[in-house]
């Protein structure tokens, strides 16, 4: 007799059959996943291979942390401003969009779409900036959240165990830079673990280094990336009275529309007819062109006005405080201190042993969310009852 685990185990091993009549030939299928160390559960499981990851990720402490970090506007009573949280969310439902329309596979497109951000640290960009500046006065490497994403989900979670995620679903969070102005993509398929290594070691120590993600899968995300964040911060930004849809580039506005749904419709449908039956993805020229000119408008306009960094003097000096302080308790061994109970209780000895104190430091804050920022902010300054 079948048992139930040989039948769930049959029913994937067909839909990984499936898979290879179904997909482009220039997917990723899932039975190409590699990782670090045999894993039973994936291996003798039900779940199709990047699905394993995409679920690892989200029951992640790090992702349920996404729900109170920063987009680009922190310390706004506004309950309708985006958060980390939807961002990845529409990443996610953008880039498996868009991987249908090619043939990619969506399980691990949405593995890399959830896990992409995790490494930011509260506040925004301007957290990773302060941490960086931090951590370097300390003999640390710059923070990189797409590197710090990696180091979360790697070595982090399960108190330095890590998630044994696929090296495809890794690299394309390592690679996703949404930010950079690159338009067209072709993936570099040669990766291995080693390859992988020395890209991470890489971009840590060079943080504008432009990196490839090894699965057309993994340049779908770095290119929605952009897709779901640049309408939707007009949106926000035309929502508290910083911009108006009318001061919109021209050409832009004219090629690419006013609001968030209609430039997202607009740069989903060229991006996919622009890429079909080849090798890389990207924008059609005259696309690729507008939204430069829309991605410079919000640098300008959004990301740079000053009206949204009202508190950043007072959010640095709570940085280098709340570090500073990390730090003396770590280095004390202070067992009440919140480093200690909240993040160090339980980590593995490897970790313990070999990470410089200033890198847990570094470690725990940017795990924090801008509230629990806040909450240790006010801990330190404010007095407690004594008795």
């Amino acid at each position: 007799m079948t048992s139930q685990a040989e039948l769930l185990k049959k029913i994937r091993d067909e839909l990984d059959r499936a898979e290879t009549e179904r997909l482009s030939p220039l997917a990723c299928p899932s039975g190409k996943a590699l990782r670090r160390r045999p894993d039973p559960l994936v291996d003798n499981g039900h779940r199709q291979r990047f699905q394993v990851d995409a679920d690892r990720i989200l029951h992640s402490l790090a992702y349920t942390r996404y729900i109170d970090k920063t987009q680009v506007f922190y310390l706004v009573e506004n309950d309708h401003i985006t958060h980390r949280v939807l961002h990845v969310q529409l990443v996610s439902k953008i880039s498996r969009t868009i991987g249908r329309l090619l043939g990619l596979n969506e399980d691990l497109i949405e593995a890399v779409s959830l896990g992409h951000d995790l490494g930011h640290a509260p506040f925004g960009h301007d957290g990773e900036t302060h941490l960086s500046e931090l951590g370097q006065a300390h003999g640390l490497p710059p923070f990189v959240h797409p590197v710090q994403s990696v180091r979360a989900l790697d070595l982090l979670e399960g108190k330095g165990r890590g998630l044994n995620l696929s090296l495809q679903v890794l690299d394309g969070i390592l690679c996703h830079d949404g930010e950079a102005d690159l338009m067209d993509l072709t993936p570099e398929r040669s990766k291995d673990w080693a390859g992988f290594e020395a890209e991470l070691e890489s971009k840590e120590l060079d943080p504008g280094l432009e990196l490839r993600p090894m699965t057309l899968e993994g340049c779908v995300v770095r290119l929605a990336d952009t897709i779901a964040y640049i309408g939707r911060d007009l949106e926000d930004a035309v929502r508290l009275g910083l911009i108006t849809r009318e001061e919109l580039p021209p050409e832009a506005a004219r090629v690419l529309g006013r609001t968030n749904g209609t430039i997202v419709f607009r740069l989903v449908e060229d991006l996919v007819t622009s890429s079909l039956g080849r090798g890389g993805i990207g924008f059609s020229a005259p696309v690729a062109r507008a939204l430069r000119e829309l991605k410079s408008f919000n640098r300008e306009r959004i990301y740079l006005n000053p009206r949204i960094k009202a508190h950043g003097d007072k959010i640095k000096t709570l940085f280098a405080l709340l570090f500073q302080t990390f730090l003396d308790q770590v280095r004390e061994g202070d067992r009440q201190s919140q480093i200690l109970t909240d993040f160090l209780a339980g980590m593995e000895p490897s970790y313990l042993e070999g990470t410089p104190p200033a890198l847990m430091v570094r470690d725990f804050m940017a795990g924090m969310t801008d509230d629990y920022f806040l909450t240790q902010a006010r801990r330190l300054l404010l007095p407690a009852p004594i008795m």
